[in-house]
This record gives C-alpha cells, sequence and structure tokens, in this order.
C-alpha cells in the first residue's frame, strides 16, 4: 500500500471501511470502520468473537483479528461512501488454519513452491426472485427454453446493467450477460485473474449482486436448485496454471487438444479427487438437488451426473473448451469463492505430483450415457453426507488443505446435515402415513 488507507479514504470520498472476512460456511463477515479509525484496524485488525461465525472456535476463544488486505480495498460502486477489505482472520498472533481465504493462501503458495501460479475465471448463476423470495421477480419469464432470451433480458435491463457497469468501473473487464437456462437466471462473466484475486472478486460479486438486487425491490439468489422444475444455480470454473515466466503451463500446440501433460496431470487430480472434492464445490444439502437433477423443463440440467472429462462438451463434469484452460462444471452458486479455488488447486497439485493419468477422454453425451452400469463406479454422491464423508476420508485432501481445516469443515458441516435431517417434510408424510 503506498499510502495509509485514511488518505486514500480522504481522496476518494470513503466514510466507512467494511472490514470482512468468509467464514467456512460462505458467509460475508464485516466490521463497518469509520475511515477516522481504519489506519489501526489495517495495522491489528479487526476484532471478532470467532465463535460466533461459522468457524471452528469456541466461546471462550481468545478474540479473532481480521487483519484486512489493503491491496484489495473495493469502493462500492453504489455506495460509493463506503469501501470493502477482504480480511485474513488471525488468532494468537497466528493465521486462522481453517478460515477459508488463509486456506487458498496456504495452497497458492504450495503452487508458487512448485513454480506455478493458478489464474482462474468463474461464471456465477443467480435469479432474479421477488422481494419475499418466492417467486420469479418476472411473472412474464415463463418459455421453456428461456436461455438468451432477448425480451427477458431487457426487462431485467436495470439491474444488469447497473452490475456490469459496477464491474466496468471495477477494473473486472466484464465482457458478457445473459439471460441463462431458467426462467429468472442470468449469469454476468468478467476477466480471469489470479485465484486469489477471483476468489476476492467472487466474494464482492455475490454481495453486490444481492445489493443491487435490493435496490431495485428483488432478491438476488445463488441457491443451487431453487425450482425442482428448471435449472439450478451452477459456477462454472475456468482455470489454467501459468509458469514463473508468464507462460501458460496448460498449453503446448504438440499436445492433444493444445494441452499440456501437466494440464493432463491436473485433470487428473480434478477426476481422482472428484468425490471428496464435491463436499467443497457442492457444499450444501441443497447442492445435491442440482447435480442428480432429473431433466429439467429446458430439456437438460446442465449439471454433471458423473466424473468425466471430454473435450467441447457441456455434459461432462470437466469440459476442455479451447487449448489454454480446463472447465470445471461440478460447483454450485453455494460453492465458497475460497474453497472452491483451494479444493481445485489442492486436487489438481496431487494429480501433478503423482503425474496421474486421466485416462481416455469420453466424446459422447455423459447425460445419456451416465446411467449406464460400466459407468457405476463414476457417479458423484448423492447427498451431502455421502461427500463429506469421502472429504473426511481423503489423504490427498485432507494432507493438501490441511488436517486443520478438513476437520474443522467436516465437523461444522455433518451439525449441519444432522440439524436437516431432524426435518419433517410433507413428502414424509404422504409416502409413509399409511406405512
Amino acid at each position: 500500500m503506498s499510502q495509509p488507507l485514511s488518505a486514500i479514504a480522504k481522496d476518494t470520498g470513503i466514510q466507512y471501511f467494511l472490514v470482512s472476512f468468509t467464514d467456512l460456511f460462505g458467509v460475508q463477515r464485516s466490521k463497518l470502520v469509520p475511515a477516522q479509525a481504519i489506519d489501526a484496524m489495517a495495522e491489528s485488525g479487526a476484532g471478532f468473537a470467532g465463535f460466533a461465525a461459522w468457524l471452528d472456535l469456541g466461546p471462550a476463544d481468545a478474540d479473532m483479528f481480521a487483519v484486512p488486505d489493503t491491496q484489495q480495498l473495493i469502493q462500492l460502486p453504489w455506495k460509493p461512501e463506503v469501501g470493502w477489505l477482504p480480511a485474513d482472520p488471525v488468532i494468537n498472533g497466528a493465521p486462522l488454519a481453517h478460515a477459508p481465504r488463509n486456506v487458498l493462501k496456504a495452497q497458492m503458495a504450495r503452487a508458487a513452491e512448485a513454480g506455478y501460479v493458478l489464474k482462474t475465471g468463474v461464471e456465477c448463476e443467480f435469479m432474479l426472485l421477488s422481494p419475499e423470495g418466492d417467486a420469479l421477480s418476472d411473472p412474464h419469464d415463463g418459455q421453456s427454453k428461456p436461455c438468451y432470451d432477448q425480451q427477458a433480458l431487457l426487462r431485467r435491463y436495470d439491474v444488469i446493467a447497473e452490475i456490469c457497469d459496477a464491474m466496468l468501473t471495477l477494473g473486472w473487464e466484464p465482457y458478457q450477460n445473459d439471460h441463462e437456462d431458467a426462467n429468472g437466471q442470468f449469469e454476468m462473466n468478467w476477466g480471469y485473474a489470479d485465484a486469489l484475486i477471483t476468489a476476492d472478486r467472487h466474494a464482492f460479486f455475490k454481495f453486490m449482486v444481492k445489493a443491487i438486487a435490493e435496490k431495485h425491490g428483488m432478491r438476488a439468489t445463488f441457491m443451487p436448485k431453487l425450482f425442482a422444475e428448471l435449472t439450478g444455480n451452477g459456477c462454472h470454473m475456468h482455470a489454467s496454471l501459468w509458469d514463473e515466466d508468464g507462460n501458460n503451463a496448460f498449453h503446448d500446440n504438440t499436445g492433444e487438444l493444445g494441452l499440456s501433460q501437466t494440464a493432463y496431470h491436473f485433470i487428473a487430480g480434478l477426476l481422482d479427487n472428484a468425490k471428496a472434492l464435491t463436499a467443497l464445490t457442492n457444499p450444501t444439502v441443497n447442492s445435491y438437488k442440482r447435480i442428480n437433477a432429473p431433466t429439467t423443463l429446458s430439456g437438460a440440467t446442465w449439471s454433471p451426473n458423473t466424473i468425466s472429462y471430454t473435450g467441447n462438451n457441456r455434459t461432462h463434469m470437466i469440459r476442455i473448451p479451447d487449448d489454454d484452460r480446463i472447465e470445471l462444471r461440478l460447483a454450485d452458486g453455494s460453492t465458497n469463492p475460497y474453497l472452491l479455488a483451494a479444493g481445485v488447486l489442492a486436487a489438481g497439485l496431487d494429480g501433478m505430483e503423482r503425474k496421474a493419468d486421466p485416462g481416455q477422454r469420453l466424446d459422447i453425451d455423459m447425460y445419456e450415457a451416465g446411467n449406464d452400469p460400466a459407468y457405476a463406479d463414476r457417479k458423484l454422491p448423492l447427498n451431502l453426507i455421502d461427500a463429506l464423508r469421502e472429504l473426511e476420508g481423503s489423504h490427498a485432501l485432507r494432507s493438501g488443505l490441511g488436517t486443520d481445516f478438513v476437520s474443522a469443515y467436516v465437523k461444522l458441516r455433518i451439525a449441519e446435515w444432522q440439524d436437516y435431517s431432524r426435518h419433517l417434510t410433507q413428502w414424509e408424510r404422504d409416502t409413509t402415513l399409511d406405512c
């Protein structure tokens, strides 16, 4: 940082700063700090009771301090008197090992030791709902195949344009916005970057979309599967590794589909660790109603049902859309931005270290073939508890991401699963009352 945050505040008109950390469940926790007090917070961090957030801390633990990354300041385009600072949780003078941003930074350091930087881009799908969240905001958005619907897109022009204008102002290089495959669903794309920068932007994007939607009298949601008959909200990640000389390590003119052996080892790591990785990419009970969904109103779920990879074919878990990157289509809108990138990097590095072979790619319609008994061993987990057990037992991800993180994450998510499992549903009453 070239000058104190207080000086930046004077130059930019910022009156308050949100010092924000993201907990294990992806919830952003903040303190609103007046500009006059921000320099002290920038040095020592804003204090929090860690037990009050979704972190594996108790009420007797010492104060946790969120130390802001002053290089990543974002001035809110829709409320320019406020600045947002992503922060790293620290406790007893040391980084909190299982805090998501710290987990990602540790993976980035592992990659750097091997001579690589992970660069990513994400495609965050969301829906615009009524303020109560119980219906689509646009009652006229009813086509069975609404993807790219121009009329529906323009009816929500004010919201989409304000979000895109904000990204332009922030220098994110947004390049396209569209109506997606579900009624009321949209996607907005911006440029790729270093994985930590993308994760910070991903976290801020979710906050920004919700805030701007509220301005317009709507509610935005990234919930994986909101309506049984409609396509769910995915969060596809495009990824590539770059070496110390700034060269794309995934590209090789002589390689199959233009990819290097490094890229294929990385793909193999994702495939081999897919079941455990799903606990991070698809972290909620609701997530498994998207990746294991029946055919939707539009004719396709656009989410994987099998652990597989292919060329330019959207029916697989991993797609190779070009000769410079891969696309992981597994994650959904509830994924934690930092844990998504950390998990992908840990799994990919595992494949690289083992020089693992992904096997022959499958150039078939995996939606049709996925139910074939020949691919039974490639099925993704059917529910959250199965995915958590895979993560808990995964040597590769436990050693890569750290025992502190895996133990904390699994503990809290299992508690969530148990809470869910105690709830009785109308389906149970309808099907079991006369047992």
